[in-house]
């Protein structure tokens, strides 16, 4: 189950990837400065755009590494640009191609720590830190992500964050 989870993942940071694609074509054609849209946010306490990718990666990468015991890459948190975003996206994905399902067999059961900002530790199963944070929070962030999009002008549906789901005829 964790294992096949990766493309869920995947799938929605292939997504995400390609909102971030309508975004920067969007600021192009209407002549806004890219930086408004990745520094925007819906909220003042609320993280920007920016922040909301990072964190996307961050949950994919670093999940997937505690659960499979392996070290994820490390990242600067320095990105920007609708560019340096996506290169973050792509190399999240290039990491989750990476995990071998052996190394997530079993996993289920497996007791992770990791940290929920700065000054706390939290414990969980495998299964419940994929379900329960992982999953939750990926698409909490990428939602997120959407929505500021959308509120700044951005045209973007609902079949966008879909996009990549396995839909029938």
């Amino acid at each position: 189950m964790i294992a096949t989870s990766i493309s869920d993942f995947i799938r929605t940071l292939t997504a995400l990837s390609g909102l971030l694609d309508k975004a920067a074509a969007s600021a192009q054609a209407r002549k806004i400065d890219p930086l408004v849209l990745t520094s925007a946010r819906l909220a003042p306490d609320m993280f920007a755009l920016a922040r909301q990718v990072q964190i996307s990666c961050d949950v994919a990468k670093n999940g997937f590494a505690r659960l499979g015991g392996v070290d994820a890459p490390k990242f600067e948190d320095t990105e920007t640009t609708f560019a340096e975003l996506q290169a973050r996206i792509a190399k999240t994905i290039d990491f989750l191609h990476s995990v071998k399902a052996e190394s997530l067999a079993g996993s289920e059961d497996k007791v992770v720590s990791f940290p929920a900002g700065p000054e706390r530790v939290l414990k969980m199963k495998g299964d419940a830190y994929l379900k329960q944070w992982m999953l939750p929070n990926l698409y909490f962030h990428t939602v997120t992500a959407y929505n500021i999009l959308r509120h700044n002008g951005v045209d973007v549906g609902k079949m966008d964050y879909l996009k990549g789901a396995d839909l029938l005829p």
